[in-house]
């Protein structure tokens, strides 16, 4: 499935699909959700490095959907490939849109959103009950949506000690709600290799709708009984999720 994918994914050929699905990767671009930035990697970066390749986390400015793919496409200009193009929570939205650079030979979904094109990720929850970190989520004056340090020590992070969650509630960047209704233009997951790591005590994408998208775009799948932030209570197996990505 994946192969006829990529063999009618304009504007590539055949030939630079496979040279490029075959080819190890020598760059990982980790793109952040939200209520996050690109220090949400600072346990897998190490892992990664170690193991000789390239990382770039993109610091998104979380103002729309957009923009969000815009950062990352910079990204992707700026590094070697092929590219391990890795997206946790809304990072997951923008991974699928921005996943069509020619340089990105898989993707690797952290507990994130898998939408379609024409798809938005508040229309992907629907017909699953709120999560009750969503349900906690709180907004200023300007639109922009954020978690008070009890909820995300409560609902985002639980599987951390309280100094960790704490230091991510004091970094996290709030994200504008509107971004959340809109609607990607592509999905990259019809043309690339997925890995999804679903987290099975996730309280802000409930795990059955973890399941259901990952399902749905073929991916591998990696379940890991951790909080919303794998990559911080777990990285050694988000680590080794990326790393059979890029091979």
């Amino acid at each position: 499935m994946v192969a006829a994918a990529l063999a009618i994914a304009a504007p590539w050929t055949a030939a630079h699909a496979a040279e490029l699905v075959d080819a190890p990767a020598k760059t990982v671009v980790l793109v952040h959700g939200a209520f996050a930035d690109g220090s949400s990697w600072n346990r897998v970066i190490p892992l990664l490095k170690a193991r000789g390749l390239n990382v770039v986390a993109v610091q998104n400015p979380l103002s729309s959907l957009a923009d969000d793919v815009a950062a990352t496409r910079r990204a992707l200009k700026n590094v070697e490939g092929p590219v391990v193009l890795v997206g946790h929570s809304w990072g997951g939205a923008v991974i699928t849109e921005a996943g069509l650079d020619d340089k990105v030979k898989s993707l690797v979904y952290v507990a994130a959103f898998a939408p379609s094109e024409g798809q938005s990720v508040a229309a992907l929850g629907q017909g699953y009950p709120t999560p009750p970190g969503i349900a906690s989520l709180v907004s200023d004056a300007e639109g922009f949506v954020s978690m008070t340090p009890p909820e995300l020590a409560r609902n985002f992070a639980q599987d951390l000690p309280a100094a960790d969650a704490a230091l991510m509630a004091a970094t996290q960047a709030p994200i504008r709600g509107s971004a959340f209704e809109e609607k990607v233009s592509a999905a990259a997951w019809k043309a690339k290799p997925s890995w999804f790591i679903v987290t099975t005590r996730d309280r802000m994408i409930a795990p059955e709708l973890q399941y259901a998208m990952a399902k749905r775009i073929g991916a591998r799948t990696v379940s890991l009984p951790t909080s919303h932030v794998p990559m911080a209570s777990d990285p050694r197996d988000v680590a080794a999720a990326i790393l059979e990505a890029s091979k």
